[in-house]
């Protein structure tokens, strides 16, 4: 049996539970970020942050990497909106987010060490 390499898995369909080392449900995110949990709503809804069911059963979740010193990481929303723009729905943004394509490091990582304009630029570059 041969073994399928995880970049071959279209991005919806990719273990999320696997690729996101940690996840918060809305309640524990408004905690954090010190506002309500309608609030919460609200930022997924515009795109803020991302959310999504990490595997079956689980109620959506907020990926923990999305957060940062009680804010959400810098450069997160504008990456978010650009992944929407060509058309990724939440789960196919966090997948994208959590996976080494063509970064050193996943994207997610390079947001959090501010090395965020390449990330929006990789981003940018996939509706072509």
């Amino acid at each position: 049996m041969t073994a399928v390499d995880p970049h071959d898995v279209p991005l919806a369909e990719r273990d999320l539970d696997a690729l996101v080392p940690a996840w918060l449900e809305w309640s524990e995110v408004a905690d954090e970020l010190g506002v309500t949990v309608a609030k919460v709503r609200t930022m997924i809804r515009e795109h803020e942050l991302a959310a999504a069911v990490p595997r079956p059963g689980a109620g959506q979740r907020v990926p923990a990497d999305f957060l940062q010193d009680g804010l959400v990481v810098k450069g997160l929303p504008g990456l978010l909106t650009v992944l929407h723009d060509q058309h990724f729905d939440d789960r196919e943004c966090i997948a994208w987010i959590f996976t080494d394509e063509n970064l050193p490091g996943r994207p997610i990582d390079a947001l959090r060490e501010n090395r965020g304009s390449e990330v929006k630029r990789r981003a940018q570059s996939l509706g072509f």
